[in-house]
């Protein structure tokens, strides 16, 4: 039972992502590596905030508990302000390193989008996120043990998986409307995204009560999707094409450079 949990809940929270990544990613080297760079940002951003909130533990009192909890959630929000501040840094990043790509290139149009490159280093930011977020909940899935033996609740392996997978797929959409914002100066849309990552994070605070995280969650995943699908040049007409394959240029898959 418990490799089955174990399995179906690494399937539930990876799967659509690596699907993402084998069919979109995996056959383009450039892509690769800017997924990989993507991650190291995330990671270097929680690396920061984890230093910042260990420090101001050590220095709290660790018997006041609503200190502490006030901690956790200057935790959260630290988190979350340095994760979208390094993504603005990386998207100043790969604006340079398109236009020194474009001046080696011989052909007079981009090597890769920035499009593209929203999309690859959300996907990124999604991979390296949803890893942390899960990786020591599947390990307990292993057991020994049984979930909600005293009562909790049955459902925190299958949750907590659902969860990374909308987290996975939101930093994605994140990272579309970020970049795009960031192109046409959008500044209200930069101000929705990071909003918007605020209060995913913070709906996770009302845990174990997991269908007031989860439907807004995948409300606000909803609705960034339809956003992000827009912003990357989305329509009802090559929505249809797309899904009676008749499209071979759909979206981000094999968009042309501009």
């Amino acid at each position: 039972m418990t490799t089955s949990v174990f399995f179906g809940c690494t399937f539930i929270a990876f799967g659509p992502a690596i699907a993402l990544f084998l069919f979109t990613i995996a056959r383009d080297p450039l892509r690769v590596i800017f997924l990989i760079a993507g991650a190291f940002f995330w990671l270097v951003s929680l690396l920061l905030s984890s230093l910042v909130w260990f420090i101001a533990v050590q220095i709290s009192n660790k018997d006041n508990t609503s200190q502490q909890k006030g901690l956790l959630i200057f935790g959260v929000v630290l988190s979350v302000l340095l994760q979208e501040a390094f993504r603005f840094g990386y998207y100043k990043l790969l604006k340079k390193a398109n236009e020194g790509l474009l001046a080696l290139s011989q052909e007079d149009t981009m090597p890769i989008s920035m499009r593209q490159l929203a999309y690859v280093s959300g996907l990124g930011f999604g991979f390296m996120s949803g890893a942390f977020s899960v990786v020591n909940i599947l390990a307990d899935s292993l057991g020994p043990g049984t979930v909600g033996i005293h009562g909790d609740s049955q459902h925190y392996f299958i949750s907590s998986a659902f969860m990374t997978l909308a987290i996975i797929l939101l930093h994605m959409f994140w990272g579309v409307v970020f970049f795009e914002a960031c192109e046409k100066q959008r500044w209200l849309s930069l101000a929705v995204v990071v909003l918007s990552h605020l209060l995913v994070s913070c709906l996770t605070f009302l845990n174990p009560q997991y269908e007031g995280s989860l439907i807004p969650a995948y409300m606000i995943m909803f609705l960034m999707g339809v956003w992000a699908f827009s912003c990357a040049g989305g329509s009802l007409r090559n929505l249809k094409l797309c899904l009676t394959c008749k499209d071979k240029d759909f979206l981000l898959a094999n968009h042309r450079p501009r």
